[in-house]
């Protein structure tokens, strides 16, 4: 009886051990999630979200291969610089935060690439729309131990989106008929991830 009950911890053990999960989470204060879109068909302008939140669950705490990736948005942090602008933004035109307040990415699950690199396919939600997006991604530097004893990763992930897909549906036409806001939006985020 006692082997068998051995033989059951042992089981235990392994089973708990091969699923096991290795948890970061997302360092706000150091973190950013940018955008960048033409305008008048003539100059890319920027922004970026200042509040967010998010974390990446590992199998291993020196591999990130296969991670599950989860982030949220405060949409009424959009900050381009420009209060009007950014008023126009948070309006329906665009984003409708009273209405939609999180923009999400879950399910993210990130593929192993070569040489640091990786493939970020996981579901993008802005307002009422989800679609499934790839972002492509980069490690940065490895794991790192920083000068206060915390384990550390940093990645930057990079895709473009149609807004239109996603009912971000200002569509001002030039006389040249030429958007004065392109559909096309590239997204890069800045993340680095502190193990739990």
């Amino acid at each position: 009886m006692k082997t068998i009950l051995k033989l059951f911890v042992a089981v235990g053990i392994l089973f708990h051990t091969a699923f096991a999960q290795v948890g970061w989470s997302v360092d706000p204060a150091h973190t950013n999630a940018r955008f960048a879109v033409k305008h008048l068909g003539l100059a890319m302008i920027d922004g970026e979200f200042t509040s967010l939140e998010g974390s990446v669950d590992a199998k291993t705490a020196d591999n990130f291969e296969g991670a599950k990736v989860n982030f949220s948005i405060d949409a009424n942090s959009i900050n381009t610089r420009v209060e009007a602008r950014d008023t126009h933004l948070k309006s329906d035109d665009f984003f409708n935060v009273e209405k939609f307040p999180k923009l999400t990415f879950k399910n993210g699950v990130l593929k192993k690439g070569t040489n640091g690199q990786f493939t970020l396919i996981g579901d993008l939600t802005i307002r009422d729309i989800t679609k499934q997006v790839s972002f492509e991604v980069t490690q940065n530097n490895g794991i790192i131990t920083d000068p206060w004893g915390m384990t550390r990763a940093g990645f930057t992930a990079k895709t473009t989106i149609n807004r239109l897909d996603y009912n971000v549906s200002y569509n001002d036409i030039l006389p040249s008929g030429i958007p004065a806001v392109a559909a096309n939006v590239d997204i890069i985020v800045n993340v680095e991830v502190v193990k739990n």
